[in-house]
């Protein structure tokens, strides 16, 4: 049978322009230790922004240099017709309470998203799709397509328990949340840096900014520009005229941030670090 690897599924037009997006180089070498506290617009959907790229992971990702890479998933290829797919799953994961991962959970996920999938081995699992989508890899890798355990997906969504970086350990919706790195994670040294993370979901832009600036937190979700340009000098994303995000120097920042989605596309948690 006829299928596309994955170096061929980063060729097509759609794929060029989201890695396009994303970025292709950090700043400065990310470094370990610190706790990073971040303060955001909104709930959302009625949780916490940020949670899902912190405490869950996904089947692929889009990395910091702009590659799609593997996650969850160590391959994945499709069919000619760009309807069948299948993932190969890693075999060394567990979710936060100690379960492992497997393709149960996968399955029960992706069906959450309403795709048809199967388990299609001890490792493995299928997507059928009616029509072909020659970009599902890339679309699986957003923050919102994270893995759940089948046996009760609704509550570790809203627990936050995944299989991610970072372990809830406070968490009250739509208000804050708080996490610890996992240890041993199977992607250290390639993300999540800080040893804790704290979410304050701040709604007003300027207190947000005052926040930033009185030193409560290190990083802010579009904060009042006017604000911040009185108190001095602070690191402003995409400048200092349309500040989508706003750190204090100490804080290291990926040279290029992915823009997709808010906060560094869902990752900031995984990606950001406390730099001095």
């Amino acid at each position: 049978m006829a299928r596309l690897d994955r170096r061929a599924l980063i060729a097509s037009g759609a794929a060029s322009a989201l890695l396009a997006a994303s970025g292709v180089a950090l700043a400065a070498p990310p470094r370990h230790g610190g706790h990073l506290r971040i303060a955001v617009a909104r709930p959302g959907d009625g949780s916490v922004p940020g949670l899902q790229g912190a405490a869950f992971e996904t089947l692929t990702e889009i990395a910091p240099n702009g590659v799609l890479r593997d996650a969850l998933a160590t391959d994945w290829h499709v069919d000619a017709d760009a309807c069948r797919w299948r993932f190969d799953l890693r075999d060394d994961v567990r979710f936060h309470d100690g379960r492992g991962f497997g393709p149960r959970d996968a399955v029960a996920s992706l069906r959450r998203a309403g795709l048809d999938a199967r388990v299609a081995g001890a490792h493995r699992v299928e997507v059928r799709l009616e029509r072909a989508d020659p970009d599902l890899a890339i679309r699986l890798a957003d923050p919102a397509h994270g893995m759940l355990p089948a046996d009760g997906l609704d509550a570790a969504l809203a627990q936050g328990m995944g299989t991610g970086m970072y372990r809830v350990t406070a968490l009250r919706p739509g208000r804050f949340m708080r996490a610890e790195r996992v240890q041993l994670h199977h992607k250290a040294g390639r993300a999540g840096w800080a040893d804790r993370i704290e979410v304050l979901v701040i709604p007003d832009a300027r207190i947000r900014a005052e926040a930033l600036r009185d030193g409560f937190v290190d990083v802010s979700e579009a904060p009042d520009a006017e604000t911040l340009r009185a108190a001095g000098r602070f690191l402003c994303h995409p400048g200092p005229r349309d500040m989508a995000l706003a750190a204090h120097p100490r804080v290291g920042m990926p040279a290029v941030i992915g823009a997709r989605h808010p906060l560094d596309d869902g990752r900031i948690a995984e990606r950001w670090w406390i730099a001095g």
